[in-house]
């Protein structure tokens, strides 16, 4: 079945859509929060004091992922998969009341609560999102599955920022309707939940465990027992170390060495975005409908050449800042946009396989929990790029710095892959072979 064709079924059409505007919802909000401190706390108090907020609200967003993952793939596997993800839907509308309640009274820390309600909703929608796909779809549909959904993710992000500013920044009635925004997403969200078909619990007679930093620590021991499971789990936690540093760097780049203003930065980032939904979509014919493992080395070969390109391309001096029109007319500014959408399509085509080989190598009984380990290594990587990035810029480092880092360390990991999983290269090599011809009868 083609990915036409899936977006055609009913095995998965719901979850798709139920998953797009779960991340859509929690972009906007996000965003529109962020914008909302930004502007207005900066306008209220003082402006050292609305940056504070802002960091702290991305790390209110995923403190959620460390503390409630592993709770999150015990309810997944001992519980039917459907009627989990309706409940989790309906609180989400009940979020995001008391969030368009913060929008229209203006009170920033109640808005920063509810931020870590819908992180903690994202955080027990992730094992059930990935845990559920391997029971609706087959072995030759799971990786077009994956690359559909990780496509969506991607493009939820993009979209779900872009409209959280542009509503939050409506002159006067901004954030009322930020809150209404957010609440009918939410409502959409639960009717495409309705029509998703029933998953049959893991494990049910499963014993549920209450302490969440016991049941964390074992989840972390499920996904070690399997050397291949974790080396991609922690493969994949890189790639969302990875998209974390571009994603932070690509505004600064923008303004400090492209001399770019806000547009240009919107284009960069949304290059970005699509590169990645493109090489997820493109993973299953480029695997032949097959789970093919062989796909992450190239791709990590792909991330690291672009990401050093990106950092080597010789940028003119420019007066004035530039406006995309004018970025668009420069063959140079061209060079930076394919780097940028070249290094998205790569990092699709590195992590979708490694999804698909989690999902179907882990044990059938643990894989939601596998896929909570799988997020709270995620989440790890992902403080730790926000902390390194930090660190570094404060060093004195420019973003092309930082991207030529980046390049060598993912060099490093594709060696990793090298020795450690030696069976991953040698797909890479048949398929590499496969591609050009040079395979034997």
């Amino acid at each position: 079945m083609s990915q036409v064709d899936l977006l055609r079924s009913r095995r998965f059409l719901p979850l798709f859509l139920t998953q797009f505007l779960g991340a859509f919802n929690d972009n906007v909000f996000k965003n529109a929060l962020v914008i909302f401190i930004a502007f207005t706390m900066a306008r209220e108090s003082s402006g050292a004091r609305s940056s504070i907020l802002v960091i702290l609200a991305g790390g209110i967003f995923i403190l959620p992922f460390f503390l409630f993952s592993a709770t999150a793939g015990q309810i997944a596997d001992m519980l039917e998969k459907s009627r989990v993800i309706r409940f989790i839907k309906s609180a989400e509308i009940l979020i995001m009341l008391l969030g368009a309640a913060g929008f229209l009274t203006g009170h920033v820390y109640f808005l920063l609560f509810t931020l870590f309600l819908m992180g903690t909703h994202s955080a027990f929608f992730g094992p059930l999102k990935y845990g559920i796909l391997p029971q609706h779809l087959s072995s030759v549909e799971l990786t077009g599955g994956n690359g559909l959904v990780q496509m969506a993710t991607f493009l939820a992000i993009l979209l779900g920022t872009m409209f959280g500013g542009l509503v939050i920044a409506i002159p006067g009635s901004g954030p009322w309707v930020a809150g209404v925004t957010v609440v009918l997403i939410a409502i959409l969200g639960r009717f495409a939940s309705a029509w998703i078909p029933e998953a049959a619990p893991a494990e049910p007679g499963m014993r549920f465990d209450w302490n969440a930093f016991r049941q964390t620590w074992r989840v972390l021991v499920f996904a070690s027992e399997s050397r291949i499971i974790l080396q991609a789990i922690l493969a994949i936690s890189w790639f969302w170390f990875l998209g974390a540093t571009f994603l932070s760097l690509v505004p600064d780049f923008t303004r400090s060495t492209l001399h770019g203003n806000e547009q240009v930065a919107t284009l960069l980032l949304t290059a970005f975005s699509v590169g990645i939904g493109v090489g997820s979509v493109l993973c299953e014919r480029l695997s032949r409908g097959e789970v093919e493992p062989g796909l992450a080395p190239i791709g990590a070969l792909g991330l690291a050449f672009f990401a050093w390109d990106l950092a080597t391309v010789d940028v003119p001096a420019v007066t004035g800042v530039l406006a995309a029109a004018e970025f668009l007319h420069a063959g140079v500014y061209w060079h930076v946009l394919m780097d940028l959408t070249l290094i998205g399509f790569c990092g699709g085509i590195y992590v979708v396989p490694l999804y698909t080989l989690v999902q179907q190598r882990c044990n059938p009984q643990r894989r939601s929990r596998i896929i909570g380990a799988n997020n709270i290594l995620n989440a790890l990587f992902m403080v730790a790029s926000a902390v390194l990035v930090i660190g570094l810029v404060q060093a004195g480092l420019w973003p092309q710095d930082i991207f030529l880092l980046a390049a060598a360390a993912t060099v490093i990991v594709l060696l990793s892959l090298c020795v450690l999983l030696p069976e991953v290269m040698q797909r890479s090599v048949a398929l590499l072979k496969s591609w050009t011809g040079l395979a034997g009868p």
